[in-house]
């Protein structure tokens, strides 16, 4: 049996024989322009929870509000942190039940980065647009790490955000011995102590526990942050939350130390940005979850180098292409260290510099040195 089109000539068929398939994915053509979104509101971002992203909307003035958002689609593959400044489009009125639509993440001024550990290539972003990094160790339980300390100056100055380095539970061993290494910095240094003086400063956390700190160095650091993003590193169980709380009057919790191992109890789950209490408009800190380790995979050698400003005037005297390693011949660091230049604590302060840049260590032992002298 013929077909009635078999019978027709190739000559009368025209447009209307032909069927087109709908296009499964609408008919409406793909473009790579997108919408402008020219009255979208500016928020900052304060935290970031299983794909929701809370913003604060119109900072600083009676419209005060916080919004919560959905990332758009284009933006799925760009980090978006505590501290980024956002367009938000959508409904953005911050009432409950309501979302709102993350379109575009504003330029960052600065970004804070560190990598899972020194072999991991893949940067994350911790925190954007912060203006200082209190990098907050206690001076005992848990012991002190300047290897954690040199991390984060290191991530600090290759940022171009400027460090603090704040000890606390100073009363509990002299932080003399830890604070000596950094005596040649351009670094300013805080301590802080519990206190049970009539005008101690008091936290309480959402977890109910309490603790008492020195007025003298809540005060001096409200003053250092006044009218600045500042963020607070360091590792569980060294104090953070409890400054964070006193700083800003918000309840954080707080958590003590294993008496096993030595290390703190994680309270923080994520990253949280609060604006300081009776401060200038603009202030603000974020506290960031308690860290085991700190990589510097995505910074390079000599960055990390310009993070020892005690030590890099002696690289003058390396040969070219110096490695700056304890294999290096004639390598100018250990003049300069030896001659005194570099104060008494040079040789540990060259130790972790080499440890930093991984001279020497085997990668299984790399990662146990992460944070760790």
């Amino acid at each position: 049996m013929t077909s009635a089109g078999s019978r027709r000539g190739t000559a009368s068929w025209d447009e209307s024989d032909v069927r087109i398939r709908p296009n499964k994915k609408g008919s409406r053509p793909r473009t790579k322009d997108r919408p402008a979104h020219e009255d979208a509101v500016t928020g900052r971002i304060i935290t970031v929870d299983r794909g929701r992203y809370t913003a604060v909307v119109d900072e600083d003035t009676n419209a005060e509000r916080v919004v919560i958002a959905a990332r758009a689609r284009e933006l799925r593959r760009s980090p978006v942190v505590a501290g980024d400044l956002v367009a938000l489009v959508g409904d953005v009125s911050g009432e409950p039940d309501t979302l709102a639509r993350l379109v575009r993440i504003q330029e960052r001024r600065t970004l804070l980065r560190r990598s899972a550990d020194d072999t991991d290539p893949v940067e994350r972003a911790v925190v954007a647009n912060a203006d200082q990094l209190v990098i907050v160790v206690a001076a005992a339980n848990p012991e002190p790490r300047t290897g954690f300390i040199d991390r984060a100056l290191v991530a600090a100055y290759d940022a171009g955000i400027q460090p603090l380095l704040c000890v606390t539970k100073a009363d509990l061993k002299d932080p003399s011995d830890l604070l000596a290494n950094y005596e040649h910095l351009d670094l300013l240094i805080i301590t802080s102590q519990t206190a049970s003086t009539p005008d101690a400063v008091e936290t309480t956390s959402a977890t109910g526990a309490s603790a008492l700190l020195a007025p003298g160095a809540v005060e001096q650091l409200k003053e250092l942050l006044d009218g600045k993003v500042s963020v607070l590193l360091g590792h569980s169980g060294v104090g953070k939350s409890t400054l964070v709380n006193a700083l800003t009057g918000a309840n954080r919790a707080t958590g003590g130390v294993n008496a096993v191992t030595g290390r703190g109890r994680h309270t923080s789950s994520s990253a949280y940005a609060l604006k300081a209490a009776d401060s200038a408009p603009g202030t603000w800190i974020i506290d960031t979850p308690g860290i085991r380790s700190f990589g510097l995979a995505h910074v390079e050698a000599d960055r990390i180098l310009a993070a020892f400003p005690d030590l890099a005037p002696g690289t003058e005297d390396c040969e070219r292409g110096c490695r700056h390693d304890a294999a290096a011949v004639n390598c100018g660091l250990d003049g300069w260290v030896a001659s005194g230049a570099a104060g008494e604590s040079g040789p540990v302060r060259l130790s972790s510099l080499r440890r930093l840049l991984g001279a020497g260590v085997e990668p299984s032992q790399g990662a146990k040195e992460l944070g760790m002298q």
